[in-house]
């Protein structure tokens, strides 16, 4: 923040207020007061009245009352003490009251200076909706979207950012939507309509919204499709880098690998720095069997970036996923004997023996791998090698010493031995350890939960409540284990305990209201409680958030329950094209088999004006 500014210049633009200090500012506010709340000296020696003379006074519509200017000087005041949270609130009470865009961004940046999502959340929102060609605004709510995992919102404020003229890096949006698993079909239905629309060709950043679906459509498998937008890409800019990235990640996906090969190399041309298109190229190159050459090129590509360690990480990295271990573990020998190795390195030197059959050797680098990112699959993966050589009671050994050795790891590793257990066919003996390490540690939460969750797959609703129970003695606020009970109740319908599943489930949102599955049992005990008109926007803000078949599965029969048939087939259509199992849809059409879209009645075709009678 800048400090001792203040808004009297923004709501009296050209006054000679507009770079006041705060001395007179304080004696405006003084004399506004004054003028406000003062009664004639005429009434008297100490100018005292019965009554208040303006009481009856019309109000005050234009320019700052005394509470607005108090407002803003607290604020100001409360932004130099570094009090942001308070300031913040000070600018944003502002800004509801003034519709001046400044001051609901005052308010954002002193939030952000706090650090306070719920208070940037808000304060953004009223910005943008001051100045709804604002880029900044539009930015910082697709940021948190994202990071809430709404991807349409974050998709719907990056595409206003383009309809206003800007940049809304629908490409990088687009490369993490697809690492992350996002909802891609909602996702590029949601940009073929951005396309769609008249003159959105002649917005300036049209080509990132092309790259951007272009990516979309080819990890959708529209191969097709996604080469005709990255045509119209070049033919808008062809010196583009992010245009020969796609083309050679495109070309990867269609098995053209002289092809990806080629624009890898235009692209390092364009933007010799980035190290995906190393990458790309360094693929292409495997792929075309040119180990050779791809590791000639590597090694120089690491003496041009100075022996990057991380370049040299995710190189080994390639040649490991591509079946060749020994070029991963000849760029991988000039880390080992430094000072701090990384865990990426040993964990990948551990794959690496694996595959080459050294078993023990391989167990002695991931077990070098220390706490961190790589640690737990450092350990899923020794467990599951000594599984695979027929060593369950080595692998059980194994873990049981890395959770003395590594106490703060305690709980993961027990629940990877269950799951592993599971996988082995072993339930009996999962139960065993989860029901002893919980005997050990009786208020683990996580294990706690595990339990329970199994004991609902069995059938066991008494004894999943039990453990969630004791969940909440210890943390009455866990939002999962609320969350898990109330729902379990408002699905099994249990009479008389609906009032409680709503109380549970209001717990749960009140401490994770951006949680998806929270907002889906919210929707669904207004369901069971017999409002479904109550229930609709709680469930269609969970499928905007989080589309799988079982959240639709609640969303159709809620609209079927409102007489909206046809949108809950569509809704099931959508389902059932993106995923083939769809237990929970199976149900439903079950029980309301007219929803089932295959088994819609044939409409008949509209008439053309000539054949309308």
């Amino acid at each position: 923040m800048r400090p001792r500014s203040t808004f009297l210049g923004l709501l009296f633009p050209g006054s000679a207020l507009r770079h006041s200090t705060l001395f007179p500012v304080a004696t405006a506010a003084l004399l506004l007061g004054g003028c406000q709340t003062s009664s004639s000296l005429q009434d008297g020696p100490f100018g005292m009245q019965a009554e208040d003379p303006m009481r009856n006074a019309p109000p005050i519509t234009q320019g700052l009352d005394a509470e607005g200017l108090s407002t803003l000087l607290g604020a100001e005041l409360a932004g130099q003490r570094g009090d942001y949270r308070y300031a913040s609130q000070g600018y944003l009470e502002a800004a509801q009251r003034y519709r001046e865009p400044a001051l609901a961004e005052r308010a954002t940046f002193a939030a952000r200076f706090g650090n306070e999502a719920s208070l940037i959340e808000a304060s953004a929102l009223r910005w943008r909706e001051l100045a709804p060609q604002a880029e900044t605004p539009n930015r910082l709510l697709a940021a948190f979207s994202l990071q809430r995992g709404d991807w349409l919102d974050s998709l719907e404020q990056r595409l206003d950012i383009v309809e206003a003229g800007g940049h809304g890096d629908v490409t990088a949006f687009a490369e993490v939507a697809i690492a992350e698993k996002a909802p891609l079909e909602l996702i590029v239905q949601q940009l073929r309509e951005h396309l769609a629309r008249p003159n959105a060709d002649q917005l300036a950043h049209h080509s990132d919204v092309l790259l951007g679906t272009a990516l979309v459509e080819a990890a959708l498998g529209d191969t097709a499709l996604a080469q005709r937008r990255l045509d119209q890409v070049a033919l808008l800019d062809p010196e583009s880098a992010a245009l020969w990235l796609v083309r050679a990640r495109l070309a990867l996906e269609t098995e053209d690998y002289s092809t990806a090969q080629r624009a890898a190399q235009q692209g390092l041309e364009l933007a010799p720095d980035d190290v995906r298109f190393i990458l790309l190229l360094a693929q292409a190159e495997i792929r075309l069997n040119n180990i050779s050459a791809a590791e000639a090129q590597t090694d120089a590509l690491l003496e041009s970036h100075g022996g990057n360690e991380d370049l040299r990480l995710s190189l080994a990295q390639l040649y490991l996923e591509e079946g060749h271990p020994e070029p991963a573990q000849r760029l991988l020998q000039p880390l080992i004997g430094q000072p701090e190795v990384p865990n990426l390195a040993y964990y990948l030197l551990g794959a690496i023996t694996q595959a080459q059959g050294d078993t023990d050797n391989a167990l002695l680098y991931y077990r070098q791998v220390s706490e961190g990112e790589e640690f737990l699959p450092a350990r899923a993966a020794a467990a599951q090698m000594l599984i695979e050589e027929d060593r369950l009671l080595d692998a059980r050994a194994f873990l049981r010493i890395e959770r003395m050795r590594f106490d703060n790891y305690f709980t993961e590793l027990v629940m990877l031995e269950v799951q592993l257990l599971d996988e082995m066919n072993q339930p009996e003996d999962a139960n065993a350890l989860l029901d002893r390490e919980i005997a050990r540690t009786p208020d683990d939460a996580s294990l706690l939960y595990m339990r329970a969750m199994r004991r609902w797959e069995a059938g066991d609703i008494a004894g999943m409540e039990q453990d969630l129970r004791q969940i909440l003695r210890t943390d009455p606020d866990n939002a999962e284990a609320l969350n898990a009970l109330g729902y379990t109740l408002a699905d099994l319908n249990l009479s008389g305990r609906l009032q409680e599943a709503f109380e549970l489930i209001e717990r749960a949102y009140e401490a994770d209201p951006d949680n998806p599955a929270v907002l889906d049992s919210m929707g669904w005990v207004y369901f069971r409680l017999g409002q479904p008109e109550e229930a609709l926007p709680w469930l269609e803000s969970a499928y905007m958030q989080m589309p799988d078949q079982e959240v639709a599965a609640h969303l159709a029969e809620v609209l079927q329950a409102l007489g909206r048939d046809e949108e809950a087939r569509q809704l099931i259509q959508q389902i059932m094209q993106r995923t083939n199992l769809h237990p929970k849809i199976d149900d439903l059409l079950e029980r309301f088999p007219e929803l089932n879209p295959q088994l819609r009645p044939e409409q008949s075709p509209e008439l053309t004006p000539s054949e309308a009678p």
